[in-house]
């Protein structure tokens, strides 16, 4: 369900010890993250969705660059809420797809500037990821980008669902979440595919087994 961020403590609250978040933070280079936050740093008054279980970090930091947060934690909604109505001939999930978008991208008319879209595309089943990515196109502002990391294995470790939080520098931090497990990998070619509506995509090569992407409306 999509939130604005009003009350910072409020926020802090909300991750208290059980909260969906476990384990420590680990860093992780990120040459994304180290373009997109010297936007961040230069353009105050930006709106940005960060989709995830509440991250007190990025709230903290992001609002006191001057930005507006809202939050959706998009793989939680999907997986939770039962929007799944039943199962086609092919054994494949038959999902209310509408319903599913009101409740998690219902934006009422407000368009963004950046979104941190992280990893919940590998985590989102199959017929939500491109009505997901079309959501996201209607609701950008021309120039707006959207950060979004790709596992590029199915297996080990790395595919762990994490919470991502922004840092001061060109690191981000890694912390386990619900434990959903990874649905698919995408590939250079399927990734331009699935946003062939926009205008850029910037990839940036990462040392673990997970991609990074820039994607421009």
């Amino acid at each position: 369900m999509l939130k604005r961020v009003f009350d910072r403590k409020q926020q802090d609250e909300l991750t208290a010890p059980g909260s969906g978040l476990r384990g420590p933070k680990v860093p992780r280079h990120s040459g994304a993250w180290d373009v997109l936050r010297k936007r961040l740093a230069a353009e105050p008054g930006l709106r940005i969705l960060d989709v995830g279980y509440t991250s007190p970090t990025n709230i903290n930091y992001l609002t006191s660059l001057g930005h507006s947060i809202y939050l959706a934690d998009l793989v939680h909604d999907a997986w939770v809420e039962n929007w799944q109505t039943g199962v086609d001939e092919d054994g494949n999930g038959v999902w209310n797809v509408s319903g599913y978008l009101d409740f998690s991208l219902n934006l009422t008319g407000r368009t963004f500037d950046v979104v941190l879209l992280w990893t919940a595309l590998d985590y989102l089943p199959d017929a939500l990821v491109k009505p997901v990515v079309d959501r996201l196109h209607e609701a950008m502002n021309p120039g707006g980008e959207v950060l979004a990391l790709f596992h590029t294995r199915m297996d080990g470790e790395e595919t762990a669902h994490c919470r991502y939080h922004v840092t001061e520098g060109s690191d981000m931090d890694m912390q386990l979440t619900e434990p959903f497990p990874i649905r698919r990998v995408f590939t250079n070619r399927s990734i331009e595919r699935l946003f062939s509506n926009w205008s850029a995509h910037k990839q940036f090569l990462a040392r673990d087994s997970v991609s990074e992407v820039i994607i421009k409306r």
